[in-house]
């Protein structure tokens, strides 16, 4: 069986990107447009400063820049992810690349200008041009990371090199979509059927071990076919990482990605520590599953199936869909009717075709609503997934209705918390409304599996990053060999001596997206467990909390997203949420316990 071709699957379950661009000429029309704005900003060189009126003319120029670009880069990246393998789509996203670049490259004088006067001096400009106070923490933002931006020449040889620097993550992604093979497995009924990636997960589930164990193999035998080429993509990626950050200044990598932020490297580093202390909730739960699978080794294939026996939920997209309207009643009317618009009006580009970007993502312009990619497979895995990701729509839809373009953007760290907030309120509903032991068992299970993948699993992507970025930075080299060597240590480390670990997992990094996007992935953990708190409040307070977060939702990047979070009353700069949803995990893992082995 083999995955369909995009025009096999029903208009109803592709998303709807003519609400972008009708067709390809209108794209055409605001690429042409782009290009005449490069032009129109070009002469503004070496007067951004001379006066407000000139400063605000400046801004307007590369406020619809900036949106027509985004515009023109989602909508090409959205339609090559329809479908890797065509060749225009691919075309088209490469253009827009390099416009984007072209861009950054265009108006790289425009920063360092605005840093050649003074604070006090722009206030000034604020007040005689009123159109500039909107500017006021964006102008605040710049000065903030002054000692990191650089002069005009080397800023714009910096936009200049952005073409080349994305280049490790293209060609990742070429070969993880488009140019890898996976092999033909037989499945519970001994059918041969093609292995791809949307499948795997629900091969990983499946109660018959030798099913499990064909598609570990098959799937990481495909990487190890690669792991030179993947080795040398991903280094490459690491290596850039170090270069932007030495280039402005930065004592490391991780310092420059969490000044993005304004994050202290101290909550990167104190999410790591706090959940190596919890290493033992983790052992416990895998000892827990290797005594309810009753196999002796427990291998990595393992640790994903079911425990409940004789149990399997399977949830259709439709099922999906009001189920998630049921389980997010707590956030009141008003966010179910946007539920519901995105339900209705195409948002979403719901099953796996052939040549598809694997995974699932939320994304979108401020011009248009979000849209989200799934490989929707009726696993409850997906369910979950579209309720995470609508929350990212949600978070984005509020963003860009409440705030002005320049902050309708909220920071990725704190990007996870509507998602994962959506995801504790589900699983709170479906354990409420069942007196089915089994099938309470069954969610408990999926739920401490979704806080191992994102808070343990996460931690463990957290920690690898920092160490390979630490050892190229301290001059040593990264191979298959210590990259697999690595990585099986951290494994061993993080799941303990009830897993016995096997070769094919040395090479699980190379599968990783998130990697190079680098230390991205911490945000899950951290997100999941300011999520935690929020819900808890939501479901404890009722109104008054639910109008903090959508409050909350509202903000875009309108302040740092530390205050944000403070402000919705969760502080990320303490140990305490991390602890608190630690315990909390800990605590799941008493009751399914109890109802487990009583079970027995």
């Amino acid at each position: 069986m083999k995955a369909r071709k995009r025009e096999e699957i029903a208009e109803e379950y592709r998303w709807q990107l003519e609400d972008i661009y009708r067709n390809q000429d209108d794209w055409e029309q605001d690429f042409q447009r782009v290009k005449e704005l490069i032009e129109q900003i070009g002469p503004y060189q070496g007067r951004v400063g001379e006066s407000a009126s000139t400063l605000k003319q400046v801004l307007q120029i590369l406020n619809e820049m900036q949106r027509k670009t985004d515009n023109l880069y989602v909508y090409s990246r959205m339609r090559r992810d329809e479908d890797n393998s065509k060749a225009e789509y691919q075309t088209l996203f490469d253009r827009a690349e390099s416009l984007s670049v072209q861009c950054s490259s265009a108006v790289a004088f425009v920063v360092p200008e605005l840093l050649s006067l003074s604070r006090e001096q722009i206030k000034e400009y604020e007040k005689a041009e009123p159109e500039l106070a909107v500017y006021a923490h964006y102008f605040d933002e710049l000065f903030r990371q002054k000692e990191h931006i650089l002069g005009e020449k080397e800023e714009r040889l910096l936009a200049m090199s952005a073409d080349l620097s994305s280049a490790s993550n293209n060609i990742f992604t070429m070969l993880n979509n488009a140019d890898i093979k996976f092999p033909t497995i037989r499945d519970e009924n001994g059918q041969e059927v093609e292995l791809t990636k949307g499948r795997y997960g629900r091969f990983m589930e499946s109660r018959d071990r030798r099913v499990r164990k064909e598609a570990y193999e098959g799937l990481y035998s495909s990487y190890k076919g690669l792991i030179n080429t993947l080795a040398a993509t991903l280094s490459s990626s690491i290596k850039r990482d170090i270069f932007y950050a030495r280039a402005r200044n930065y004592p490391s990598a991780l310092h420059a990605a969490l000044d993005q932020d304004n994050v202290p490297v101290e909550v990167y580093n104190q999410l790591i520590a706090s959940v190596n202390n919890h290493l033992d909730s983790m052992y416990r739960y895998m000892k827990i599953r290797k005594k309810l699978l009753q196999v002796d080794p427990m291998y990595m294939y393992d640790i994903y199936v079911p425990l409940v026996a004789d149990f399997d939920m399977k949830v259709t997209y439709e099922e999906a869909k009001e189920i998630t309207l049921q389980g997010l009643k707590p956030l009141g009317e008003e966010y179910l009717s946007v539920l519901r618009q995105g339900y209705q009006g195409r948002w979403i580009d719901v099953y796996e075709n052939q040549g598809k970007t694997s995974g699932a993502y939320s994304w979108g312009t401020y011009d248009t609503h979000p849209y989200v990619l799934m490989n929707y497979d009726d696993k409850l895995d997906d369910l979950f997934t579209l309720a995470h990701e609508m929350g990212h729509s949600l978070h984005s839809y509020y963003s860009n209705l409440a705030q002005p373009y320049i902050y309708s953007q909220y920071s990725i760290f704190v990007a996870e918390v509507a998602s994962t907030v959506n995801e504790s309120l589900l699983i709170d509903y479906l354990l409420k409304n069942t007196d089915n032991p089994q099938e309470k068992m069954y969610l408990l299970n999926h739920y401490l599996e979704q806080f191992r993948g994102t808070v343990y699993r996460q931690t463990m992507f957290a920690e690898f990053e920092k160490i390979t970025h630490e050892r190229v930075e301290a001059g040593d080299a990264l191979t298959p060999e210590n990259l697999g060597e690595l990585y099986l240590e951290l494994n061993k480390k993080y799941y303990g001596p009830e897993v016995e670990m096997d070769d094919n997992i040395c090479a699980e990094w190379a599968r990783i997206p998130h990697f190079y996007s680098a230390f991205y992935v911490y945000k899950y953990a951290t997100g999941f467990s300011a999520a935690t708190a929020i819900k808890q409040s939501i479901l404890e307070e009722g109104q008054p909390a639910v109008d903090r977060y959508l409050d909350f939702l509202k903000s875009g990047s309108s302040d740092y997203p530390i205050n944000l979070l403070k402000k919705a009353g969760v502080d990320l700069t303490t140990p305490e949420p991390v602890e608190k949803a630690l315990t909390y995990f800990s605590k799941l893992l008493d009751e399914f316990e109890k109802l487990a082995f009583s079970a027995v």
